[in-house]
């Protein structure tokens, strides 16, 4: 609550200062969402007190002013959830609350902002600015709001990105009620640093990025604390085994690519990383074909294909080392804005296998529904995984925009 009431107070410093701007009037745009969401689990929990059925809602409202034609604005994004059986799952964050101010070719940024790199279909590899809200989503594609002072140019010869990042923020972790969860509870009480500064550790990172004809090239570098913590076996102070997160400081050096050939997408990303006194590569990459309007209709249906890589072999922080993806991907591209992805992720050492089905559809002018289902099959007990083996699950969310 402390910190909802201090962002409110810096999102009304942002409001006033947009108001008393003297050169130009000031516009203001007011979106969000409210999204209750049903969850079905239909096995089993491997730990005592998980259920089979939970609910939740979220909110999320962004307000953005706009002054100077719109060479400066204000962006305030929060979001919070209130969940009927995870204690961590309820939980509020900012996604953003930013200042930009933009001049010529430059873009300067200030505040909690959202920044995504990579072009992949299953594993974000180089997406490394902002931290995973693990609590929200399994495929690690929610992000919490990562403060920063940000500098963008755009030149012929390509975009420049600059990015300060005072301040760390730790992944969010299901509790011991939620699913799909670990069966070992991560205790973040204990979580440890690889430097002194602990969240304050200046971070920094840098991106080049530019189009070549039919080629999409993003090179990276980032230095800091890493956002994926080593979960290390301990005890907590009731003597019960839990998993202590380590945030360890990394160099990384990252590449991401895309080229459009027709109807052939082809993707790469992948990544150098020297990390605890150690240096890996990660690496993933695919095809993407689409057949446009099959059978005579509006409808497109894409073929993804992908492989993923880690020379390290498979971890409890890595579960993706050798493993293959393939996928369909339906767009009847009809006024409704309805999609549906179907994917499978097979683990080629240990034979484990995680499919997901992904189908979202507008209803009216304000409603948005959309269906997650995973299922896991032939989890080992060696398998990074294994933890999920029981939590297959259906998901309904249901959005109510405004």
């Amino acid at each position: 609550m402390r910190k909802l009431q201090t962002t409110c107070v810096a999102s009304a410093f942002l409001y006033g200062m947009a108001m008393t701007t003297p050169s130009l009037a000031t516009e203001f745009e007011f979106t969000g969402f409210v999204e209750p969401e049903l969850q079905v689990f239909p096995n089993r929990g491997n730990v005592a007190g998980q259920k089979r059925f939970n609910s939740s809602v979220a909110i999320e409202v962004t307000a953005e002013a706009f002054w100077d034609n719109g060479d400066q604005f204000v962006v305030f994004t929060p979001f919070a959830r209130l969940d009927q059986n995870d204690g961590n799952r309820t939980h509020a964050d900012i996604r953003e609350l930013k200042y930009a101010y933009v001049t010529g070719d430059w873009e300067f940024r200030v505040g909690i902002d959202k920044v995504f790199w990579g072009v992949t279909e299953v594993a974000h590899l180089v997406d490394i600015i902002n931290q995973t809200d693990q609590v929200e989503s399994l495929d690690g594609e929610e992000k919490l709001g990562q403060p920063m002072v940000a500098v963008s140019t755009v030149q012929d010869f390509g975009v420049f990105d600059f990015y300060l990042l005072p301040y760390f923020r730790e992944r969010t972790f299901p509790s011991m009620g939620g699913r799909p969860a670990f069966d070992i509870p991560v205790d973040e009480t204990q979580t440890m640093y690889g430097s002194n500064d602990k969240r304050q550790h200046l971070d920094f990172a840098t991106r080049y990025s530019n189009t070549f004809e039919d080629w999409d090239v993003g090179v990276a570098y980032f230095q800091g604390t890493g956002r994926d913590p080593v979960l290390t076996p301990g005890f907590d102070t009731g003597g019960n085994l839990v998993l202590i997160p380590l945030y360890a400081q990394i160099k990384q050096a990252s590449i991401d690519v895309q080229a459009t050939k027709d109807a052939w997408l082809y993707k790469f990303e992948g990544f150098w990383r020297r990390e605890l006194g150690e240096e890996y590569i990660q690496a993933t990459g695919g095809i993407e074909y689409t057949f446009y309007q099959i059978f005579s209709s509006a409808s497109d249906l894409g073929i993804v294909a992908e492989y993923i890589w880690d020379d390290r072999g498979a971890t409890n922080a890595n579960a993706f080392a050798n493993d293959a993806v393939a996928g369909l991907r339906w767009t009847p591209n009809d006024e409704a804005s309805t999609a549906v992805l179907l994917a499978s992720v097979v683990d080629m050492d240990t034979q484990a296998v995680s499919i997901s089905l992904e189908a979202e559809r507008r209803f009216g002018d304000d409603y948005f529904v959309s269906l997650e289902a995973r299922v896991f099959e032939n989890v080992q007990r060696t398998d990074p995984l294994f933890s999920f083996a029981d939590d297959d699950f259906v998901q309904l969310r249901v959005a109510r925009y405004f």
